[in-house]
């Protein structure tokens, strides 16, 4: 049996000793080529779970094992590297064009620069971008729908095996949240890349998800795929939080 992508179980963690903790007793694990979407309000603990997986965030207790390694032991540095991570607008660098922004992991990794040009230009093309167009210009110069697929990008440039993505479509407006979330979601499939995706959109939790994870007070309310969530939500938060979202 092929083991899972990543395994956080039993993870904790408080930041304030007289707040509840972030993350109670956490358990969950992503198969290859699957994507799960951590679904939460503001504080359900999804983003310091997200955090965990690359080792921003230190849990106070439990295992968190990533692409086979002990993130609490393993050279953080060489595991990100294999990790990509994208956030909202995509968190690109104002100062570089596009094309070096894309290949900024490659050319850290110690690409020649005809390899690293060749494998951005690819990239911008995959995410549906006019390469010759864009790979020149300032992010600033881009519409966000735009910034959005080069973070998506740039994510991709060193073949990941692995996607973190932290509410990587919530500031775009509705028509172009929806066709980025179409692209990705047919590329993701192409690509047969692993992601957990962190987002408090319930309809976005359910059309890009194989398996969602509601939280709730750094706990997990209730797992399943999306069908099931939406049809039979558990009584209590789970029930009230997608009736509040879903028409």
């Amino acid at each position: 049996m092929t083991p899972p992508v990543v395994a956080l179980t039993d993870v904790r963690k408080r930041f304030d000793p007289a707040a509840p903790p972030a993350l109670d007793g956490l358990t969950v694990s992503v198969p290859q080529g699957h994507v799960l979407v951590l679904l939460g309000t503001s504080g359900s603990g999804k983003t310091t779970a997200l955090k965990t997986i690359n080792g921003l965030v230190r849990p106070d207790a439990g295992e968190v094992r990533v692409l086979g390694e002990d993130v609490l032991r393993c050279d953080l540095v060489a595991l990100r590297r294999r990790i990509g991570y994208v956030i909202q607008e995509g968190g690109l660098l104002p100062h570089l064009p596009v094309l070096d922004n894309v290949v900024l992991v490659p050319r850290l990794l110690g690409w020649p620069l005809a390899r690293r040009v060749e494998r951005g230009m690819e990239l911008l093309r995959l995410v549906q971008l006019d390469a010759d167009a864009v790979r020149g210009r300032r992010p600033a110069d881009l519409s966000g729908g735009e910034r959005q697929r080069v973070g998506v990008a740039r994510a991709l440039a060193a073949h990941p095996p692995l996607l973190l993505m932290d509410e990587p479509f919530g500031a775009l407006d509705p028509l172009t949240r929806r066709r980025v979330q179409d692209d990705f979601k047919e590329l993701q499939a192409r690509l047969g890349i692993t992601v957990v995706l962190v987002t408090h959109d319930v309809p976005e939790a359910l059309r890009l998800a194989d398996d969602v994870v509601v939280l709730d007070r750094g706990r997990v309310a209730q797992q399943g795929p999306p069908a099931e969530i939406r049809s039979a939500p558990r009584a209590g938060f789970v029930r009230e939080f997608l009736a509040a979202a879903l028409p």
